[in-house]
């Protein structure tokens, strides 16, 4: 199941709408998200799971555990989004100088596909008490493009680091886990 829904995002990647071809193939497969569960197994542990990567586009399941928030960043490639379980809820902020600000929100749940375009700004936070696991597609190798996140509390920007962002992940299960 994996090797067909990566060759099928592969093929739509080649197409001459990338991201809506992306987005429907995706949509597709949420319809039925129980055979995404038994293809990638219970999301247990947060975590930036990768399932292809390659210069031009990678594929991963992001694991968000309970109550987790994930600051401001941007991608610098076009995003598409898709919750197998659980929820997500997407801020979508503006730049203004070396800041940002909000500028919207949406919620996302099983089966819901969203997409931002490649200069994009957004945060996430998972509002429920359990995990919630989506598959992310981006339009590039997610691991090798240099971005930037966004502190918390001053809203400056800073550079993004996927290992400091796997750290949150890590100790965002943990932090859930001790306080059940």
């Amino acid at each position: 199941m994996l090797e067909e829904f990566v060759e099928s995002v592969r093929r739509a990647r080649a197409g001459t709408d990338p991201q809506a071809a992306v987005h429907d193939v995706l949509a597709r497969v949420l319809t039925d998200p129980d055979s995404v569960i038994h293809g990638l197994g219970q999301p247990i542990a947060a975590g930036i799971h990768e399932l292809y990567r390659a210069r031009d586009l990678t594929i991963l399941n992001v694991v968000w555990a309970p109550l987790m928030i994930l600051l401001p960043h941007e991608h610098r490639m076009w995003a598409t989004i898709g919750i197998y379980t659980g929820r997500e809820d997407n801020i979508v902020w503006k730049r203004a100088g070396p800041r940002v600000e909000a500028q919207g929100a949406t919620s996302l749940s099983e089966g819901d596909v969203f997409s931002l375009p490649e200069d994009a700004v957004h945060s996430v936070i998972n509002p429920i008490e359990r995990t919630t696991g989506a598959i992310h597609i981006y339009g590039g190798d997610f691991f090798d493009t240099p971005r930037s996140e966004w502190d918390a509390e001053t809203l400056s920007a800073r550079p993004f680091e996927v290992e400091r962002a796997r750290r949150i992940f890590e100790q965002a299960t943990r932090r859930y886990e001790a306080g059940r």
